[in-house]
């Protein structure tokens, strides 16, 4: 990661997102481009991921501070930045994950992961039971990848609202970890999708709660014909 750019010490992060050639990957990493990130999205084929790439590069067409798109393999990626955004789908989650750490490509790597392990039937969305209720896809990936440092964010933004033309939208980013460090890098990264930075939420082992609650927004959407988000209250100034 690069120094801080400005006084109010917000640091500029190259990104790889992997998983970056889907809705939720693209559309975050879009956000973090436009303001002023560099990602590179990641794939199992390279040239996959150099089309989607090539789609956030023109919608970031004439903004002024925006960052680099750029498509890779997936490790290729990971060896280009300094922080590692899992963005893929559940079903697979655990051999990606055990695949990618297996060379030491996470070692010393900041890992956001916004997986939602969630499962649908004819009464609409809802969690994944993981490890028994004594688990979630994030503590998952950490248990995984020992060498990195992972923290849970991002879970409940919409994909449709990351990829609108809005400047930001409005909502927060609940984040989660067992390192404040960690956690810094995402609440850091937020601030490109909302405005403010993110808000600390607590330990990892809370994305056991922070997962499945995308299922109740996803109800919420379907009844109101809207994209919701989560909003805090109380924070003053934030």
């Amino acid at each position: 990661m690069t120094s801080e750019t400005n006084s109010t010490e917000i640091r500029h992060y190259t990104v790889a997102v992997i998983g970056g050639t889907g809705p939720q990957g693209k559309g975050l990493g879009y956000r973090f481009a436009r303001h002023g990130h560099d990602i590179v999205l990641g794939s199992r084929a390279a040239e996959k991921a150099e089309v989607v790439a090539a789609e956030v590069t023109e919608r970031l067409a004439g903004l002024a501070g925006a960052g680099t798109a750029t498509g890779a393999t997936n490790a290729d990626a990971i060896a280009a930045a300094d922080v590692v955004l899992l963005a893929v789908p559940y079903d697979g989650h655990d051999e990606l994950v055990a695949a990618l750490a297996e060379n030491g490509a996470l070692d010393g790597k900041t890992v956001i992961s916004c997986v939602n392990p969630l499962a649908f039937d004819k009464r609409g969305a809802h969690g994944q039971v993981v490890n028994g209720g004594e688990g979630s896809a994030a503590e998952s990936a950490a248990e995984l990848a020992p060498e990195a440092t992972v923290v849970g964010a991002f879970h409940n933004v919409s994909a449709i609202g990351l990829w609108s033309e809005d400047e930001f939208l409005d909502e927060d980013v609940i984040v989660v970890g067992d390192s404040v460090e960690g956690k810094q890098v995402a609440i850091d990264l937020a601030a490109a999708v909302t405005g403010h930075p993110g808000i600390d939420g607590g330990k990892l082992r809370l994305a056991r709660v922070l997962e499945p609650f995308t299922a109740v927004l996803i109800s919420i959407n379907r009844k109101y014909k809207i994209h919701s988000g989560i909003k805090v209250t109380g924070l003053g100034g934030h």
